[in-house]
């Protein structure tokens, strides 16, 4: 903040505060500009322009295709140019991070979500080839977000420029609704209680097994329980509609950053049965009721079944209320500006 000071010989000293201009930021996003793909991304870069920063998105349409990614990372370059961009935002690791570092004419900030830094599959040699791509272009950025804790432990370097900023939550989509009204309109039974699991684009990270096995073992002792799977093709405006309907969420990922379904049922004020992943036993701090549990099929079944016996809502609106969209903009503005500020990052 720039600070002047006026004196004259007939006035007091009076300080001018000047708050600095928002920047102007180009994000790229890999995949397409719709659907349900990078959604929380789409979002964030929506409160920043809010926010007032000004902003030109670019979505990578390939990750895989080596004359694309060449082509595109000129364009990247010609879109930043023209945009006058004075930050580049990368919004996820390997090859979108790394082109960004490759080609980027200002400062890169990089946001690291989960999948690109976490070895996901440890016999996987191309999930080992994503998270050196993700280490590689960690070198070039200027600053570093993680959306936990957990995964910035998984940087091999640069802690210092890292800040842990979790994925905001749209609190006027995601918010507590009378159970019976979502389910009247989803034409949902209002007797049976109904698990909800996000499935998303990859069972096997998730863990649909485990959750199968889970929901088998509490369905044996409650037998109109039912188990509802969330698709990655479902559209996102629906997914409020799911959790306010719903009993209990389950988790039983073997990886995640930091769940935006968990942060959004939270949202809801729906209880979550979880495994220690991510962050979420951070999240769910003091939220009643809600379980962390050993990532096991029995205990899962047990907390599933003590949760829905309760039969009432969390508390949880109250513990995500600091993870507002706006609240969580403010903070990567912070972070954008001293990005602009920094010295370029060298490469070694």
């Amino acid at each position: 903040m720039n600070i002047a000071t006026v004196v004259g010989p007939r006035f007091e000293s009076i300080e001018l505060k000047r708050t600095a201009p928002a920047p102007r930021v180009l994000h790229v996003i890999p995949g397409p500009a719709g659907g349900g793909s990078m959604v929380f991304a789409r979002r964030q870069v929506a409160s920043l322009e809010r926010a007032g920063v000004a902003v030109q998105t670019f979505y990578l349409t390939s990750r895989t295709d080596p004359r694309t990614i060449a082509r595109e990372g000129l364009s990247i370059h010609d879109v930043a140019r023209r945009f006058q961009a004075q930050l580049i935002h990368a919004h996820y690791g390997t090859v979108t991070a790394l082109l960004c570092a490759c080609i980027a004419p200002v400062p890169l900030v990089i946001t690291f979500r989960g999948d690109d830094l976490n070895l996901t599959d440890p016999g996987s040699g191309r999930a080992a080839l994503a998270r050196v791509l993700s280490q590689g272009a960690a070198l070039r950025a200027a600053r570093i977000i993680c959306v936990s804790a957990r995964l910035k432990q998984h940087l091999w370097w640069r802690a210092a420029r890292v800040t842990v900023i979790p994925s905001g939550v749209d609190l006027t989509l995601f918010r507590p609704r009378p159970r019976e009204a979502a389910r009247r309109e989803l034409g949902w039974s209002y007797e049976d209680p109904v698990i909800v699991f996000n499935v998303g684009n990859d069972p096997r990270t998730k863990r649909l097994d485990l959750a199968r096995a889970a929901f088998a073992r509490a369905q044996a002792a409650c037998r109109n329980l039912r188990l509802h799977l969330i698709d990655g093709n479902e559209p996102p405006a629906r997914i409020p509609l799911f959790l306010n309907a719903a009993d209990c969420l389950l988790v039983t990922s073997d990886h995640e950053g930091s769940p935006n379904i968990v942060k959004e049922a939270l949202a809801c004020d729906l209880p979550v049965v979880s495994v220690d992943v991510g962050d979420v036993a951070e999240r769910l701090a003091g939220v009643t009721p809600s379980r962390v549990v050993n990532r096991d099929a029995d205990a899962l079944a047990a907390a599933l079944l003590e949760i829905v016996a309760l039969g009432r809502r969390c508390n949880g609106a109250a513990a995500v209320r600091d993870l507002s969209e706006e609240n969580i903009a403010q903070r990567v503005l912070a972070v954008y500006r001293e990005a602009i500020g920094s010295r370029p990052p060298c490469a070694a």
